[in-house]
């Protein structure tokens, strides 16, 4: 017992002197995001910023703006007076509910093959945006959205 004792004391006299050192350093929150990630949060659209952009895109009445699927949605009316589902991707890309594609489902999946997704299923073009499910290289199941005129990749979602 006097053994434990002895040791104790020195190991508490290292603990307390290093206590103030450590509280001297900011602590890093365990959820902190990789530099890509910060980026990307950093450069998000804002509710009011997607207003703004639909509104200088001509669009009036832009009601129940929400953030759904990586992706910005809202119900407006289009400059020839149109009520639209509008939706606004990260880099304030907009797209109707009446937008045309450039592309086929093979075109789709073709893009999605050559992008490294595999099991590439249920491709539809729905609200003016083409989506598919697939695997990413990993084996996860991803849910992926494309633009319809470049078959460039919107967004991605864990399924």
């Amino acid at each position: 017992m006097k053994r434990t004792a002895r040791y104790s004391f020195p190991a508490l006299v290292a603990i307390a002197m290093a206590l103030p050192a450590a509280a001297s350093e900011p602590t890093k929150p365990l959820d902190t995001p990789a530099p890509a990630r910060q980026q990307a949060a950093d450069q998000a659209l804002t509710e009011a910023q997607v207003r703004s952009l639909l509104t200088s895109a001509g669009y009036t009445k832009i009601n129940d703006v929400e953030f759904d699927d990586g992706m910005w949605e809202a119900d407006a009316t289009s400059a020839n007076g149109k009520k639209v589902d509008v939706r606004v991707d990260a880099g304030g890309r907009i797209y109707t509910d009446e937008q045309v594609s450039n592309l086929s489902a093979e075109d789709v999946k073709a893009r999605l093959t050559a992008a490294g997704y595999s099991k590439i299923h249920d491709v539809d073009f729905d609200d003016g945006i083409w989506k598919a499910e697939g695997e990413r290289k990993d084996g996860q199941k991803v849910e992926i959205r494309l633009d319809p005129k470049d078959g460039r990749i919107i967004n991605v979602e864990n399924d």
